[in-house]
């Protein structure tokens, strides 16, 4: 079994000396860059009387200072990739720990009226979704946690498959999480995508061998000029004719430009995760789905993601005035740019949705693929249509400490309903909620925290945490109501596992009992499968009326003038309750 954590400890190390040396690599080209510079001025000066060799130290100065400067670019982005990379593994030494509860929360998904996100703290501060969120870009986070609430139990072994593949590859996924956090985007995917699918192009036909021809007369121009065949004030006249030109399209440019400039650092990025994906070998089904989605015939995604980068960052360049000027009064370099972009547009426009899809896919599967790694331990479930609902041995939340947590054994049959009863903080919540995230965890194809489990698909439905809301005028109980409406309608069309944690909380304790028996027995006739937890001991009484309840429970013990518990799940029914007992130990009573 792998061992995370030194993965973690020894790549850390490896990365943070890496960045030592980057950073004194870029300190040596700086100064080399300035001696070169010096140089350059000082080998001009001393040759000014003589033009041509002044011109030519000139040229050769510059080129050198150029070469160096693209040399020092390259090791800066080397250093700052190799710096997220230090973060990455510095972010799961710490998350291993314990402390991951600074991270996103994710509230922004809370829904309280899904089948179970607000009951089992899927977001939240310590939420299994804080807890497991790698992201990086925000369409792979709403990936992730559409993902989470999806509900889905179709093609489950297929995500499982790659859930396992990717967490066999922690280079790969930090590599890629690594390259996406290194550009701040601005601009949404999904605003991008509806901009180029109603973009309406501006540049005529012509100007695709337009611009072409005027270089080449510009060219011309500057040739004859040197040889001193034509006068060079024609130098002028041609300049004000090409801007002339450009000026006619100058305002289309301009909103072109602008809406470019905001996307330009989204399209360099997912050049380059779509390299890494491109570039990976998959065996995995899903995987490779994913992977020739953005597999043209002619080019890869990846290349023609750059394409457009480079005539991106080419229009951004006319923000320089001097630039400006000459690019469009010799070369028409804002119609060359345009067109390039324009055409590009038309060309692979419908085609950008489906590779920022896959983008945000494996963004999202790397957050499931790293959880996967990091617990070793935990097990895939065996998909058993045929069999138990859950058969799982030693199953525990897979948040809690694992020296601290104490796992149950748990089989429940299709068409069974447990009631479980047992003392104030004696374990039925967390239970309820271990119990609800191992099938969550499962349909998303995650492993589990358990030594074995065998696992019949079904879909998720809960009520443990309702609210009453002043703004809509709804008490808790009519909130509460409406809950259990909500259950009852949505296994009336199909089935599915139902967790309940003390229903009908808002009413009186004889109106309660009396309505959560009948509420019972309906789900029950209905055919429901599930667990409800109570106080209410007369609720178990169904178990002798119906062969499909079964009850268990959850005890405390009062030893020595002390409450202790061994949070184990046992058949039967609670005779030890403890709220009178810890209101006289606190002195309330």
């Amino acid at each position: 079994m792998s061992n995370p954590l030194s993965y973690y400890q020894e790549h850390l190390t490896t990365y943070q000396t890496q960045v030592e040396k980057l950073y004194k690599k870029m300190t040596a080209l700086s100064s080399l860059r300035l001696l070169v510079f010096l140089a350059t001025g000082f080998g001009v000066y001393l040759s000014f009387e003589y033009w041509q060799i002044a011109v030519l130290v000139g040229v050769i100065g510059v080129g050198v200072f150029v070469f160096l400067l693209s040399k020092y670019t390259d090791v800066k982005s080397q250093r700052n990739f190799n710096k997220a990379l230090v973060n990455i593994n510095k972010d799961e030494i710490k998350i291993a720990s314990g402390d991951f509860y600074d991270r996103d929360k994710g509230l922004q998904f809370q829904d309280p009226n899904h089948f179970y996100s607000l009951d089992i703290d899927l977001f939240g501060r310590g939420s299994f979704f804080q807890f497991i969120d790698r992201t990086t870009i925000k369409e792979g986070t709403e990936q992730l946690a559409n993902t989470l609430k999806a509900n889905n139990i179709d093609n489950i072994v297929i995500r499982q498959e790659a859930i396992k593949e990717l967490s066999t590859k922690p280079k790969w996924r930090q590599y890629y999480s690594a390259t996406s956090n290194l550009v701040e985007v601005e601009t949404p995917a999904k605003h991008i995508i509806n901009w180029l699918q109603t973009y309406q192009s501006f540049l005529p036909k012509i100007m695709q061998w337009l611009p072409l021809v005027f270089i080449l007369l510009s060219v011309l121009i500057f040739t004859l000029t040197f040889f001193k065949l034509i006068d060079m004030s024609l130098i002028g006249y041609w300049l004000l004719i090409g801007l002339g030109i450009t000026g006619r399209y100058v305002k289309k440019t301009n909103v072109l430009s602008s809406k470019t400039d905001r996307v330009k650092d989204t399209f360099r990025q997912y050049a380059l995760l779509l390299d890494l994906i491109e570039n990976e070998n998959f065996t995995s089904e899903l995987l490779k789905q994913k992977q020739e989605k953005i597999q043209l015939d002619t080019e890869k995604a990846s290349v023609i993601f750059k394409k457009l980068s480079r005539s991106l960052d080419a229009l951004d360049n006319r923000n320089n005035i001097i630039g400006a000027i000459f690019g469009n009064g010799l070369f028409l370099t804002d119609i060359k740019n345009s067109y390039r972009i324009e055409k590009w547009i038309e060309q692979y426009g419908n085609k950008v949705k489906d590779w920022f899809e896959v983008v945000a896919f494996f963004d999202a599967y790397n957050s499931l693929g790293t959880y996967t790694y990091n617990h070793p331990q935990f097990i895939f479930p065996k998909i058993d249509i045929q069999g138990a609902v859950i058969n799982a041995e030693s199953l525990g939340h897979p948040l809690l400490d694992e020296n601290k947590r104490v796992d149950s054994n748990l089989t429940i049959e299709n068409e069974q309903f447990f009631i479980v009863t047992g003392a104030n903080m004696a374990g039925k919540s967390t239970f309820l909620r271990t119990v609800s995230l191992h099938i969550v965890m499962a349909n998303v194809g995650l492993p589990i925290c358990a030594k074995s489990s065998k696992y019949s698909p079904v879909k998720l439905i809960t009520s443990m945490r309702t609210t009453d809301s002043l703004t809509d005028d709804s008490s808790y109980f009519f909130s509460e109501l409406t809950r259990l409406k909500y259950i009852v309608d949505a296994i009336a069309k199909e089935p599915y596992f139902i967790v309940l944690d003390e229903i009908l909380k808002g009413t009186n304790s004889t109106d309660k009992a009396i309505g959560s028996k009948k509420f019972v027995e309906k789900l029950v006739a209905s055919n429901a499968t599930g667990i409800i937890a109570t106080h209410d001991l007369s609720l178990c009484e169904i178990e002798k009326e119906l062969d499909d309840v079964k009850n268990y429970y959850f005890d405390a013990e009062i030893i020595n003038d002390e409450l202790h518990f061994d949070y184990t799940l046992k058949e039967g029914i609670c005779q030890n309750m403890n709220a009178s007992f810890l209101l006289k130990k606190m002195n309330i009573v």
